[in-house]
């Protein structure tokens, strides 16, 4: 239990951000399972996927939901997923 007026606040502010951070999250999963199964399927579309989550995983960054090093190795190892599909 907060005991301040700040301390208050903290805790809606908190609350606010963990909501659109886990957004975030959720929707960069979406993304990835729909770019694993068009390289599994040997899809025409994983390019485009592949773009789509690369896209997702920096606005992540820029947001500061994901750390520039955690997106570069997800899209590193995103790309080597597509290049050993082709």
């Amino acid at each position: 239990m907060p005991n301040t007026k700040s301390a208050e606040k903290r805790v809606r502010s908190s609350a606010r951000k963990q909501a659109a951070n886990s957004y975030v999250k959720s929707r960069l999963k979406t993304l990835e399972k729909k770019f694993r199964a068009a390289t599994e399927g040997k899809n025409a579309e994983a390019p485009a996927a592949l773009k789509d989550v690369i896209s997702a995983i920096d606005k992540a960054v820029k947001t500061g939901v994901l750390h520039r090093g955690t997106a570069d190795r997800k899209k590193s190892r995103l790309t080597l997923t597509l290049n050993a599909a082709k």
